[in-house]
């Protein structure tokens, strides 16, 4: 044994720092090359390459459960995700439960001093104006001049102005109830009142001109394409007025006044492009049928989940895959912002106008909340990665973040960039195994004999325990014994 010790360390001792430079390099290289190996495949496939073999290959010879998905389950979902491919991918839709300007995000400014609507998303509501409120005569008409260059204005008091010299000009000429001035007082209900309450005076005069317009150009729509285009404006401004008010009653706490304006906003005949879209998947409230009423986790894992509770926990899963973003925000481990006048469809910015509105209802609920926090990071880890062998939606757009970037006010907000996930053990191993190497490779090369005597230091510190298990076996083992146990 002790000439086994002697050996060892005659050997450590004729070893050159030469050796420790080409042995630390040589692992450096070759742990650095398995890392771009295994980042090549992470990024083409989204899964380790050692862990899959792990799993694939060694998890049977141990006796484990191969867990990988059936081949005809695979075959009978090809064509489903070959369709979900052809989906357009980031399509921005208009927020149907905008706020007002003047009147609510004016209000967030004056406070904090931060504005809360980017200049990409006031820009897509320009361009919106412009299609609602606009159509190809106005220039014949002084007041609908002057409404269809405010609409195109950019800045809010340019706006107000026009707005306000069209309903001038409209006094002096009669009559009165003319479409420009319809959408004068919709300007100035958005952009000039301070509180819903002025606001919704003013949307009561905008109807009431609205309806004129309406029913004018409904009876001369078959007159040519200039009426036809005339009254599509009409329909469009009358059902943007009728939705408006609805919100004001509901934020002035007329909720039954509110629900029939509303049926009545859906029932009318044409509704402008954009403004009902929205995630059908995120707008059920929780609980309507007393799903989830009085759930508790104590409670759930005495006598399990019940058939309710099971549905309930699917379709929490199906909402998680639709929109990853929206827990957080429902669990308050995110700050809600004011919801921007655009949104993206499974975004942040969905997320953000889904909890800004329903937020409220989801704590009416008892026990909504307890089985959200209960199940969602779970249902989270089950997303499929590469999101293409999703079973539920398409593929999550991969410019999603970009369009969020440009909807929200990343400058108090942190764009949440789900769905991503956490790279795998196994580069993370790797990258600090290559780094740590080439660490020593490094430190060899600059401080040669310093890391010699490390070197011997290190591994004398590692054969110290077995040194002393093996002075331990011969102080209680016979001499003779032992000898005949180191001959063979």
């Amino acid at each position: 044994m002790f000439g086994t010790e002697s050996s060892l360390s005659m050997f450590l001792n004729t070893l050159t720092p030469k050796f420790y430079v080409a042995l630390t390099g040589t692992s450096s290289l070759i742990s650095g090359l398995i890392l771009i190996f295994e980042w090549w495949y992470f990024r083409k496939y989204g899964t380790s390459f050692i862990e899959q073999v792990s799993v694939s290959h060694l998890r049977p010879l141990l006796g484990g459960v191969d867990s990988s998905t059936p081949s005809n389950s695979n075959s009978s979902n090809g064509e489903a995700d070959s369709n979900r491919q052809s989906v357009s991918e980031c399509k921005v839709w208009r927020n149907p439960l905008n706020l007002f300007r003047g009147a609510e995000y004016n209000r967030y400014t004056w406070v904090t001093g931060r504005e809360p609507l980017t200049y990409y998303d006031m820009n897509l509501s320009a361009q919106d104006h412009q299609t609602f409120f606009t159509c190809d005569s106005d220039h014949l008409r002084p007041a609908d001049a002057i409404m269809q260059k405010a609409w195109r204005e950019r800045n809010p008091q340019a706006r107000i102005s026009a707005a306000h010299e069209a309903l001038e000009l409209e006094e002096s000429s009669k009559p009165l109830l003319s479409c420009s001035c319809a959408t004068a007082y919709i300007l100035l209900a958005e952009e000039e009142a301070t509180t819903i309450m002025e606001a919704e005076r003013l949307f009561k005069q905008a109807l009431k001109a609205g309806d004129g317009c309406y029913r004018r150009s409904q009876q001369l729509q078959h007159h040519g394409t200039q009426y036809e285009a005339q009254h599509r404006r009409d329909t469009n401004v009358l059902v943007y007025i009728k939705r408006r008010l609805a919100m004001c009653s509901r934020k002035l706490g007329r909720t039954r006044e509110a629900v029939k304006m509303m049926r009545d906003y859906v029932q009318h005949p044409r509704e402008p492009a954009g403004v009902t879209a929205g995630a059908p998947e995120l707008r059920r409230r929780p609980g309507r049928s007393g799903q989830v009423r009085r759930f508790s986790p104590e409670a759930a894992s005495r006598r399990g989940l019940s058939t309710a509770e099971m549905n309930a926990v699917e379709a929490i899963h199906r909402a998680v895959e639709f929109n990853p973003h929206v827990p957080k925000y429902l669990l308050e481990m995110k700050s809600l912002i004011l919801p921007p006048e655009h949104i993206l469809k499974r975004g942040d910015s969905e997320a953000i106008a889904y909890a800004f509105f329903h937020l409220q209802h989801w704590k009416r609920v008892e026990g909504a909340l307890n089985l959200l926090h209960c199940t969602w990071e779970g249902t989270f880890r089950m997303i499929p990665y590469p999101l293409e062998k999703g079973h539920l939606f398409y593929p999550y757009p991969i410019c999603t973040e970009t369009a969020d970037r440009e909807l929200l006010p990343t400058v108090f907000h942190e764009v949440s960039v789900y769905p991503k996930k956490e790279l795998p053990f196994f580069i993370l191993f790797t990258a600090g195994l290559c780094s740590f190497t080439a660490m020593l490779a490094l430190l060899t090369h600059q401080f040669p004999e310093l890391m010699g005597v490390f070197a011997k230091a290190f591994l004398s510190t590692l054969f110290a325990p077995l040194n002393f298990i093996m002075e331990k076996v011969e102080s209680i083992l016979p001499s003779s014994l032992w000898h005949q146990l180191t001959r063979i």
